[in-house]
């Protein structure tokens, strides 16, 4: 029987990491490792919260999104962005063509045609236009449809001027 001592289990790695990093620490094999302490208190520990939905359980993000614009007032605006961003689809592909939406204030849509022709087409349809704001942006969210013709260059110079009619036989 030799006297020689050949490594195996613990003693290996022990001799392993000796070899490798030269620290020699006496290692009481077979003591079972200490355990932490948890950060939490027996106080804060929650209970399971069974079959039902509870605060802990995961949500969709569009819920959280939903909560967040109806939290803000901001839903209004939103429905409103959002027709304004769909607006070929609201008006028509031809009306939309021939017109673009300016600005939303206070429930007043304001929108600029390409010409005075398309204008008054678009101020004949404003309560058509007005039964598909409401039933795409909500009730009482667009109050009112304000439609404007082309813009016409205007001749005010500086901060003083004379009254009057300005050129003649222009755009009259």
């Amino acid at each position: 029987m030799s006297t020689e001592w050949s490594p195996d289990g613990a003693d290996l790695a022990i001799a392993f990491v000796h070899a490798r990093t030269g620290v020699t620490a006496q290692v009481e094999v077979g003591a079972a490792p200490r355990r932490r302490r948890s950060r939490r208190s027996r106080e804060d520990a929650q209970e399971w919260s069974g079959p039902a939905a509870g605060p802990r359980d995961p949500v969709s993000a569009r819920s959280v999104l939903d909560g967040l614009v109806n939290d803000g007032g901001w839903a209004g605006r939103l429905a409103v962005h959002t027709v304004t961003g769909r607006w070929d689809e609201v008006a028509g592909a031809t009306l939309a063509e021939h017109s673009r939406i300016e600005t939303f204030s206070d429930g007043v849509l304001t929108v600029r045609c390409d010409s005075t022709a398309w204008a008054t087409q678009l101020r004949m349809l404003v309560p058509v236009l007005l039964q598909r704001l409401t039933d795409e942006a909500g009730p009482g969210v667009v109050t009112s449809v304000l439609v404007k013709g082309p813009d016409a260059p205007s001749w005010v110079r500086g901060p003083r001027r004379v009254k009057g009619r300005g050129p003649r036989d222009t755009y009259g």
